[in-house]
Parts: structure tokens; sequence; C-alpha cells
């Protein structure tokens, strides 16, 4: 990792230098993070401990026109022990009305208006090995392939307080294969933020859909569905709620020879409050499917999935915090307890610029 980053140090100070021709605006950002998860599965596993090492390095890359427009992307390296890219960027011109368009990886607008809901900060979760499909992501059913546009209507659009975006991605030309895949997709989304009395209200989602493609049978239905959800922030505090609702699939998961549909739900609900150095954070999560083994057959026994974290941060210094996380889940896979439950504390810190 310490070559990676010094590879992206050397290569912001290259764009950064006024004598490099043509070079464009570049900024970074990153944190790491360090810590030790001790996690408690159900009776039938053994409990078990490890030490988070997270680190990511962020560049923001940027230049305008000379006729007022943006152009702008992004790129982000992590290490969780094994360093990867991330490489689903897309290029956005931002132009002089504030409305901007993404060209290529840009997603789907449903996810782009997703509430954030708060939730526990730290590293702690609890691994599991059962098929259990139930989401845990309130845009779960929004996709998107990597070529694909997506629209941002500037601030204020039709009334005060309204942004609201549109994209659609469709086939990458590859051939249909036993696994299924998304060929095609749309999204619409929209957030409204707006005042009443000492509280900031913002109120958002979207809807999407898509088509999927694959040489077996079809499913029954195809991925898309809907997301809502409000956040309200008053002082100090913040609380939110979340909704998403819809069909997605299951690609040829490691214990199935088949693809799978899943129609799910997930409802998410959290409070965050900040106290001087500390900040207090709460969150709940239950999500539920109906999945099945093969496609053009719905799903008939519930998966689902309660989770339930909370979180202490203390800031030491600027830049610096301290956490402890914890996390309980209660799981069932097919109508039955399943072996994806139990808790899991955590212990770390984290440093960011």
């Amino acid at each position: 990792m310490k070559k990676e980053l010094l590879m992206a140090s050397a290569l912001v100070s290259t764009l950064g230098v006024a004598s490099v021709a043509q070079a464009v605006t570049a900024t970074m950002a990153g944190s790491m993070k360090v810590g030790a998860e001790f996690e408690s599965a159900d009776d039938s596993t053994t409990d078990s401990n490890t030490v988070s090492d997270l680190s990511n390095f962020n560049i923001s890359l940027s230049e305008t026109t000379d006729g007022g427009t943006t152009i702008s992307t992004s790129f982000e390296i992590v290490d969780e022990g094994a360093v990867s890219a991330d490489d689903d960027n897309a290029i956005k011109l931002t132009f002089t009305d504030g409305s901007a368009l993404e060209l290529l990886n840009a997603g789907n607008a449903a996810g782009t208006h997703v509430v954030a809901v708060p939730g526990a900060s730290g590293e702690q979760g609890v691994g599991g090995t059962s098929t259990n499909n139930a989401p845990g992501d309130v845009d779960f059913a929004a996709g998107s392939t990597g070529l694909g546009i997506e629209w941002h209507s500037a601030a204020d659009f039709l009334a005060d307080g309204l942004k609201m975006s549109a994209s659609f991605s469709t086939d990458n030309g590859a051939a249909k294969t036993e696994t299924a895949r998304l060929e095609n997709s749309y999204g619409v989304g929209a957030t409204y933020v707006t005042t009443a009395g000492d509280t900031t209200l913002t109120i958002g989602g979207g809807i999407s859909g898509g088509e999927i493609a694959n040489t077996g049978t079809a499913p029954s239905a195809d991925k898309g569905g809907f997301n809502i959800g409000l956040s309200a922030v008053t002082g100090d505090l913040t609380v939110g709620v979340g909704y998403g609702d819809g069909d997605t699939f299951v690609a040829n998961d490691a214990t199935a020879t088949s693809n799978r549909e899943v129609a799910g739900s997930v409802m998410k609900a959290g409070v965050k409050y900040v106290t001087g150095d500390l900040t207090l954070a709460l969150g709940v999560a239950s999500g539920e499917a109906k999945d099945s083994d093969a496609f053009g057959t719905a799903g008939t026994s519930d998966d689902s999935s309660d989770s339930t974290s909370a979180s202490v941060t203390y800031a030491v210094a600027s830049g610096v915090s301290a956490v402890i996380g914890y996390t309980t889940v209660d799981t069932n896979n097919e109508g039955s307890a399943s072996t994806d439950g139990g808790s899991a504390w955590y212990v770390g810190a984290t440093m960011s610029f």
C-alpha cells in the first residue's frame, strides 16, 4: 500500500506543478482506520477476533473550460489487505446553470437521491454462509451498466429546494451466458429540502427498472423498484428513516448452480447526536425477501435480517477519532433460523486528511 500511496502522491504533485502544460486541478483526501473486531456468531460457529486495517486514498480531478463548463472525475485506492482500485467513476460535466451530465459509469438516479440515514460508526460486522438474500440497502433494486448516462438538474429546479436526476444505461454488447446480467436500466430520482422552524427536512427517493439477460429461463419479474427516505436535522440531533422495495437477482451464487430471483424490502432508521467531542449514533435495519432457486419461479419462503448497531465516537484531535461500535444481527433463511446471526464489537481509531 505504501508504494501505491507514494505513486498517488507523486501524481498529485505532478498535476499541481504550474509548469506542467495542460495540467488539471487535483485535490486529495483519505483516511487510515485501525482497530480490533470481536465477533460472536451463533452457537454453531466459533467466536473470532481480527485486526481491521483499512486505508483509502481518493484523488479528484477537475478543470473548467473557457465556456464555463467544469469537467471532473475521481478515483480511489482502497487497501483492505489486498489493494484494489475503484474504477467505476463517470466523467461529469457541470454547466454554468448548475445542471450536470455524467457520462459512462454514471449509476442509477434512484440511488443518487437515497436519503442518508444515521448509522453506527466502526468496522464491526457479522458474517454468514447461508443463501440469505434479505436486502440491507434501500436502493438494492437500482442497477446500471457501465454504458450509461445520468442528468442532474440545477438546484431549485421547478421549486425552491428541489433537485432531480434521470439516468439510462444500456447493453454493453457482451454475449448472453447462463449467468444472468443486467442488460439495460433506467432511474428517476428527486430530493427536496425545506425548513420547519429550527428543523431542516430532507425528503428523497426514486424509482428504477431494468431488464435481465441470460441464455436460460427468463425471470418472473425484472430488476426494479423504489426507495423513499426522510431526514430531519435540529441543531446537533439528526433523525432519519428510509424504505426500499423491489425485485433483483443473484447470478450463479456460490451455493447454487442456477440464477436466483429475489423480491424484497428493507426499512432503515437511525439517530445521531453530537455533544462536544462525542458523537452518539444508533441505527436499525430490517430486511426481508423471498428468493427462488431458479428464474421463472417466484420464491415462497422468507429470508430475513434484523440488525441493531450503536457507536460512540470521540474526537481526539483534528482529523483523529476513536470509535467503539457494536452490532447485533438476527437472521432467518428459507423460513428457519440461520447461521448468519450473531454480534460484534469494534474498538479502533481513524485518522483522516
